[in-house]
């Protein structure tokens, strides 16, 4: 079954399922936009120009990289070559697409990224599949029983595992209440990814090591899980201990008696009576009947 999945998505078609992943994410972030105060077309453009300027900075930046070999062929810039891309500078061009649109239109930064979690959830699934199916991304070699034979050796199954915790994170951010905490969706999307990361990273065996055998996966992952668990604990509300409450109150109901014994009281009944002063015209009349009787 897996050896058949291979054969369908093999390098480049594997493509495809990124590109699912994301039609899927884009439709789901549109719906959920109104629960995180975001417009939805607004949002729909946001990762249309972050789309755009992630495949095309991919490509600059690999030509910046290599520019000899591109100045010779430069028709080689529209090669479908997927090999011939730098993915962070593409995911560098996607940010400050991303960012100069927001600003541009208005849009509120933590409510932008709660919007645009579902999106960020599918698209990691999606790179798990995309994963499993180039053998990227691949496990050390193991005895255990669900194994998987790739690179002609049996390997923990690291692209599997990547699939499971990504659906697991979805899930709990889809099913989740609304809160109405703005950036709370997108820290939790950060705080779960970064943690899987960090277990996942362990069985990894095409891991970057640095400074004589650290992974700097989970070194990165730390860093993200521990910035976002403590940006979570302070959008948490102040709650008020019950004994502090205690000893507040007496003191708040005494200073509400002071001040309303010290506010002015206005007698009950007390109207205010004018009086009217005759007209001019009414003067006359009163003179004429006066004249008329005498």
């Amino acid at each position: 079954m897996l050896d058949l999945f291979r054969n369908i998505f093999a390098p480049p078609r594997d493509l495809i399922l990124l590109v699912a992943a994301a039609w899927i994410g884009m439709s789901l972030t549109e719906k959920r936009a109104a629960r995180s105060h975001a417009e939805k077309s607004l949002v729909s453009n946001l990762i249309f120009y972050g789309v755009l300027a992630y495949l095309l900075g991919g490509r600059i930046f690999y030509a910046l990289e290599h520019l000899p070999a591109f100045t010779q062929s430069p028709l080689s810039l529209i090669s479908p070559n997927t090999s011939a891309f730098d993915s962070w500078g593409a995911l560098a061009a996607a940010l400050i697409a991303g960012f100069v649109y927001g600003q541009r239109k208005g849009m509120l930064f933590w409510s932008t990224l709660d919007a645009l979690t579902p999106f960020f959830a599918l698209l990691a699934i999606g790179i798990g599949f995309s994963h499993l199916a180039s053998g990227a991304a691949f496990g050390i070699e193991t005895t255990v029983p669900w194994g998987i034979n790739l690179w002609g050796a049996i390997r923990q199954p690291t692209q599997i595992y990547e699939i499971i915790a990504s659906l697991v994170t979805f899930g709990v951010i889809w099913f989740r209440k609304a809160n109405s905490k703005p950036g709370s969706d997108f820290l939790l999307f950060a705080a779960l990814t970064s943690a899987s990361r960090l277990v996942i990273e362990g069985f990894r065996g095409d891991s970057t090591l640095v400074l004589g055998g650290i992974r700097s996966a989970q070194v990165i992952a730390w860093l993200i899980l521990a910035i976002s668990l403590v940006a979570l604990e302070l959008l948490k509300p102040r709650v008020i201990p019950a004994e502090v409450v205690e000893k507040v109150e007496p003191v708040m109901e005494t200073k509400r008696k002071e001040v309303k014994r010290n506010a002015p009281s206005v007698p009950t009944g007390a109207t205010t009576t004018s009086k009217k002063t005759p007209s001019s015209k009414t003067k006359s009349v009163t003179a004429k009947r006066k004249s008329s009787k005498d």
